[in-house]
Parts: structure tokens; sequence; C-alpha cells
């Protein structure tokens, strides 16, 4: 892996990172939702959701799916781990994740993103919530990755 590849998904993590922000801070005044709130909202609002709930989830897969492969990848830790449990506590072992099961809330939440609740304003409103908060944890770790990663990104 080249250098410049670990910079480009970097970039790109950053880019979701920045968007979902915007989206949040936008949304500050609406938050914490309810059922009634939910179902309040305009379409400008609907949409900064929208967007908000995307870069949570495209982060959150960039990170997952790219961005900690390629750390393993860096600190020659990589082995021949197969299962992406035994990959995640790789990199817990080594400091470059704070927490597996942090980690796993986070992905269950981009999980829960894929299935839409039309019906159900309540659940819908405690999804959003649970994401807006666990967020700046996403960042957080972000973070934290990069500044592990570059001890051994010399390219």
């Amino acid at each position: 892996m080249s250098a410049s590849v670990f910079s480009l998904v970097v970039a790109q993590c950053e880019t979701h990172a920045r968007r979902m922000q915007w989206a949040k801070r936008a949304l500050q005044s609406v938050f914490p939702l309810n059922a009634v709130r939910m179902r309040g909202l305009d379409d400008a609002q609907v949409a900064i959701v929208d967007q908000f709930v995307g870069r949570f989830a495209k982060l959150q897969d960039a990170m997952g799916a790219k961005l900690l492969p390629m750390v393993l990848e860096l600190t020659k830790e990589q082995g021949d781990l197969e299962a992406y449990l035994d990959k995640l506590n790789r990199l817990e072992k080594i400091g470059a994740l704070p927490l597996v099961d942090e980690w796993l809330e986070l992905r269950e939440l981009r999980n829960a993103f894929a299935h839409d609740y039309p019906e159900d304003s309540e659940l819908q409103a405690a999804i959003l919530n649970r994401a807006f908060k666990a967020a700046d944890r996403l960042l957080e770790i972000l973070q934290h990755v990069k500044v592990f990663a570059a001890r051994y990104d010399h390219g």
C-alpha cells in the first residue's frame, strides 16, 4: 500500500467527518428528537438529517472497511487474520482502536440506519438521538486512528 492511497482514504474520512459535523451543527436546535418533533421537521431539516445519517454511515463504513485494515497493513500487524472481529481485537491490542465494543456499537448504529421505519417516528428519533451523541465519539476515534497511524506512515 502506498502512502498516497492511505492519504486518500484519510482525506475521504475527513470529508465525511466535516460534512457530518456541519449537519450536526445545523440540527443542534432540534435535538433531542422525539416522535412529535420528528413529524414536525420541515423539508430542509429532513434533508439535513439525511445528510447527517449518510455521512455518519459513510464515515463509519470508510473507517471500518478501508482505514482500519490499512492501519493493520501499515503496522505489519495484519498477519493472517480473516475475521473482522479478530482484526478489531488486534487493532485494540496495538493501541490503534480505543475499544472494540465501542466500535461495534458505532457499527450497529450505522446498520440501524439501513432499516427504514417510516411509521415509527419514536424509533427513528431514538436511533437519531443515539447517533447524534455518538457522532462526537466517532470523530474522536478517527483522530485517534490518524495520530496512531502517523507513527507508521512515512510516505
